[in-house]
């Protein structure tokens, strides 16, 4: 006997499903085993999930056994099982019944043709009872069961119209010519239900596309050095700590960190990304994503189901699994369903039969109730729509977590967000440096060696001014808590806070004014003294800020342009957010506060009933809490892992727009499920009538029971064309990029593209480039100068022909 735990839940297939009412039985029956908590089964998927408390997967299996289906374990993080080939294929019953209908329905227009009655009933029973045959076996389980669904409706409706025309033709005085059979009523709608059920399964197929293309990612090996030797194994055989060769044109097999080389990553699949991102020694990669140009030596991080790539598939299954609270409503109707119309169904019999005396009209509309009736589409509405929905989001780089998120963000009226590392870089750069021409270099020099944020911070503030190399410094020190202190040339350069110069004695008042100028606005500020010949001299200094994030202002406007308010929260000082407020044109931002202040903040907001829903946008371990109070979280990949097994969304890049991306995808999202169900409710609130009233023959009602779910499932489908909205804005004049077009000759290969890319964005990192490669057309939004870019792509041996 096998047993699991709660958290991590069973999951199963369940075969044999046809619609809303086998959905609510399945889920009564796993309900009713002893430790199971909640049990939600997904119709489109044909997968349950059960979550409890020591869960004994056999006594599941058989519950579900019991209640007339087929079960089997589902392990998790393993690929999705392609279709069984079969030696026929799966369209065959649906060209059968089509055949042997065929000669059945032809008399209907042409009476000349009119087929012996012994003819019909030969063509007729073998569709009645060969490939119908799937009928009466889940009929007759879910009658044993207790309870009836859609095959039971259709069993019971095309049998009745079978054996009428059997006692009619037997009954039929001799000589008196055709009886009225009613052979090809019960062929041509169990010939409609086949080829709905086939058109059904395959557009069903299509709405796990998205999880599909995620599993194709993963290498079926990987290339390990081992001993100086390099050797293929099986992915599964893959060990954290294990150095993996990843050559140009190949997948990264796991997470990991580049060891040796450089090259450009292809992580679309993953992040949403569409161009490709550089990568060097030191640099963390993604399993699945597509080694460009150069060879790399990665140390595997994280393997197997660790991966960020196995997070991604099991985020996205978990989402298509689970309910979406809409679907509560439907459960509710489906459990009532099928009773219901087979009882509506008995009192069409017995009313028409009564009224008009003749009985063979009677039960014919009594048939035509039944297979109207059934709820197909019901079933179908709402988790096709959360499958296609899911899927597409995580194309564009948005993780959806579960499908309550998903229904509840397109509700959202005011979005949260944290300041650093959401809205901004989160990584300290030069923004002002006061002093002069030498200020800059001297800093560079004295701090060449230093790993500190602020080093790096001055060293690439002074590679983007294209300063040379500093000289090799001497006595070099770290000065803790104060700053550090080189000899460069026959001067002694410090470089550090306020409490240093105290400690030096240095005169500071020429430079306090605008120190405290850049200290109001929340920057950090360094001062640079430089000690030559018994002489100590202020030089200047350097306010250090964090930079938005290019595409922060955008994602506001964009939010505020849907009707969405606003709100930062943060930790820095109010000079500091006031700032950043000013700059995204925020009117309302809390600052100075703590963790538990922000998840405080958030819920003060929600209490508000005039805002609506509120979401919290974050990507830290401080974020958490406020994650989990908002009505949906949104954490950014690249923060901590306990921001995104907290939040409800993830976006899988800094990239503040990608929220309003998630609320329209919900929107649309939700759009469908509505359209739908309303088809769906109507279809039989209407038709249910209609073939009551003898409007409507069983042929005609099969044919629009096969279209009620085919249309389902091909509306949701449509969701597939969703794609962002481009949206941007300029910040300000400060750091603003422009669109270049080049003409680039001699690329013949995705490697040139590669080495292009790479010449360009180590002029600029944050440069977009876009290349054509039929035409030799390159387009790159950045903020370098066009020279500068143009010669780096001669230099990379790519001639620049032409410019726009």
């Amino acid at each position: 006997m096998e047993t699991r735990d709660s958290t991590a839940g069973l999951q199963l297939a369940v075969q044999g499903m046809t619609c809303a009412s086998c959905v609510a039985r399945v889920e009564k029956a796993l309900m009713k085993v002893p430790g199971v908590t909640e049990a939600s089964v997904n119709l489109a998927l044909e997968q349950a999930t059960v979550h409890g408390t020591a869960l004994d997967a056999d006594a599941i299996v058989a519950a579900v056994v019991q209640a007339g289906y087929q079960a089997a374990p589902i392990e998790r993080g393993q690929p999705r099982p392609a279709p069984r080939p079969h030696a026929l294929p799966a369209w065959w019953p649906v060209a059968a019944a089509a055949i042997l209908s065929l000669p059945l329905v032809l008399p209907m227009f042409f009476f000349k043709m009119l087929l012996p009655g012994w003819t019909q009933l030969l063509l007729a029973t073998p569709v009645q009872f060969w490939l119908g045959a799937r009928f009466y076996r889940a009929g007759w389980k879910a009658l044993r069961a207790g309870s009836g669904n859609m095959d039971l409706l259709v069993a019971i409706g095309t049998s009745a119209a079978y054996a009428l025309s059997v006692y009619q033709l037997f009954a039929a005085p001799a000589g008196h010519g055709l009886p009225h059979l009613y052979f090809e009523s019960s062929a041509v709608v169990i010939t409609l239900v086949l080829l709905g059920k086939w058109l059904e399964g395959r557009a069903k197929y299509q709405t796990v596309a998205a999880i599909r293309a995620l599993e194709s990612l993963r290498p079926d090996s990987a290339m390990v050095r081992r001993g100086g030797r390099d050797i293929e194994v099986a992915l599964a055989e893959l060990r954290s700590g294990d150095l993996m060769v990843v050559r140009p044109g190949e997948r990264v097999p796991a997470d990991g960190r580049v060891i040796e080389g450089g090259s450009h990553l292809d992580e679309s699949l993953l992040t949403g990304e569409s161009l490709p991102v550089a990568r060097g020694a030191g640099e963390a990669v993604l399993g699945g994503a597509v080694n460009g140009e150069g060879l790399l030596l990665v140390e595997a991080t994280k393997v197997g189901a660790d991966t960020m790539l196995a997070q991604i598939i099991r985020m996205v299954e978990d989402a298509q699994a689970v309910k979406a609270p809409i679907q509560r409503l439907v459960d509710r109707v489906s459990a009532v369903f099928v009773p219901a119309v087979l009882l509506i169904s008995v009192v069409t019999l017995l009313v028409w039969g009564l009224a008009t005396g003749d009985w063979q009209q009677a039960l014919l509309n009594a048939v035509a109730v039944q297979v109207i009736a059934c709820p197909c589409a019901l079933g179908l509405a709402t988790p096709t729509g959360i499958m296609v929905g899911t899927g597409v989001a995580a194309r564009h780089g948005i993780l959806i977590k579960d499908a309550e998120a998903l229904e509840t963000a397109h509700a959202l009226r005011t979005v949260v967000f944290d300041k650093t590392g959401t809205l901004t870089e989160g990584k300290p750069r030069v923004v002002a440096v006061e002093g002069g021409e030498s200020l800059l270099p001297l800093a560079w020099a004295v701090q060449q060696y230093s790993e500190h944020p602020l080093a790096k911070a001055v060293a690439q503030a002074a590679r983007e001014r294209g300063l040379p190399l500093p000289p090799a410094v001497g006595e070099a020190a770290a000065l803790p808590g104060r700053g550090v202190r080189a000899r460069v040339g026959t001067a002694t350069v410090n470089l550090g806070n306020r409490r240093l110069m105290q400690e030096l004695g240095a005169d500071t008042d020429a430079w306090d004014e605008a120190a405290r100028r850049h200290e109001q606005d929340g920057r950090t500020v360094s001062w640079l003294a430089a000690e030559e010949g018994g002489a100590l001299r202020v030089e200047g200094l350097l306010a250090f800020g964090d930079r938005l994030k290019p595409a922060s202002a955008a994602a506001v406007a964009r939010l505020q342009a849907m009707g969405v308010e606003t709100v930062m929260l943060t930790g820095d000082n109010r000079g500091a957010a006031a700032l950043v407020a000013r700059e995204l044109g925020l009117t309302r931002y809390v600052a100075e506060v703590l963790p538990a202040g922000k998840a405080a903040a958030v819920r003060e907001l929600m209490a508000d009933a005039g805002r609506g829903k509120v979401a919290m946008v974050g990507d830290g371990i401080n974020d958490a809490p406020a994650l989990a109070a908002a009505d949906v979280g949104i954490a950014m990949a690249g923060g901590t892992d306990v921001a995104m097994h907290t939040a409800g969304i993830t976006l899988m890049r800094g990239d503040p727009q990608l929220v309003a991306d998630a609320i329209a995808i919900s929107s649309a999202t939700y759009r469908k499920i509505r359209q739908n169900l309303g088809w769906a409710f109507v279809y039989n609130v209407v038709g249910i009538p209609v073939a009551a009233l003898g409007l409507l023959n069983p042929v005609l009602a099969g044919a629009a029971m096969a279209l009620s779910s085919v249309s389902v499932v091909t509306n949701a489908l449509l969701l597939r064309r969703w794609t962002p909205v481009s949206f941007s804005i300029p910040v300000s004049n400060e750091g603003a990029t422009t669109m270049y077009e080049l003409t680039v000759e001699d690329m013949t290969c995705k490697h040139c593209v590669g080495r292009v890319t790479k010449a360009v964005q180590e002029i600029d990192q944050a440069a977009k480039v876009d290349i054509d490669l039929p035409t030799k057309k390159v387009k790159i939004d950045s903020a370098a100068d066009l020279d500068r870019i143009a010669r780096a792509i001669d230099a990379a041996g790519y001639p620049v022909s032409a410019r726009a």
